[in-house]
């Protein structure tokens, strides 16, 4: 049985030229499966459809590749989903994509090749830049500290949890953090400091996290 796929970008753009194209090659108006979807996005209803129903056998027929694959590597991965179904695929504008002749599995040899290829060149370049920046003395990932909405939230949660004396709950929800180790996270950037030695709490941004030691403690400390 010959299946067909035909895909649109937006609701605006006719299909009709696919679908005349496919219904010319012999493909029923029933076993025509179509998507109005971008050429980027992932989710195809349609194509998820037709392809549970596909058996041994089966070909399935577009008008063009670029109608059922949003890439050389999401075409590959189609093509070898169609092989182990035993399906066949063929492309009416690109005939030279054809897995029921040796040709066909020639040139998508070669499409693999490429892809493979390139998908090296992306790493090999990837790794050269994180060590010609490590070399250059470059911070790399994530900037450290918050950004400027954080920060406001930070100075909100600090300032209720100080003057107002709110439970940990209501302060979450009026500042709107989502969780205790995010809130926590921010009083502690805005000072917030339990001594190691008696467990009590204390304010000083002037010492470290894990390294915090109350007025009393510091100077038992320093006798």
């Amino acid at each position: 049985m010959i299946f067909g796929y035909v895909r649109i970008s937006t609701k605006s753009q006719n299909p009709n030229l696919q679908i005349d194209a496919l219904l010319k090659e012999g493909v029923s108006e029933k076993n025509i499966y179509r998507d109005i979807s971008s050429g980027a996005k992932a989710e195809r209803h349609d194509l998820d459809l037709m392809i549970s129903k596909l058996r041994e056998g089966d070909t399935v027929l577009v008008w063009k590749l670029d109608r059922i694959a949003r890439s050389i590597s999401h075409l590959l991965k189609l093509v070898d989903e169609f092989d182990k179904l035993g399906v066949s695929f063929k492309s009416i504008k690109d005939p030279f994509i054809d897995t029921t002749s040796a040709h066909g599995k020639f040139v998508l040899t070669l499409f693999g090749a490429i892809a493979q290829l390139e998908r090296d060149i992306i790493i090999e370049r990837t790794t050269a830049g994180l060590k010609s920046a490590r070399r250059r003395g470059v911070q790399l990932g994530r900037k450290k500290g918050l950004g400027k909405e954080a920060k406001q939230k930070a100075m909100l949660a600090a300032s209720y949890y100080k003057e107002n004396k709110l439970p940990i709950v209501d302060i979450m929800k009026l500042v709107g953090i989502k969780s205790k180790p995010t809130l926590y996270k921010y009083l502690a950037i805005q000072g917030r400091r339990n001594c190691k030695e008696c467990g009590v709490i204390f304010w000083s941004t002037q010492q470290e996290l894990e390294r915090a030691f109350c007025d009393k403690h510091i100077k038992l400390e320093n006798q």
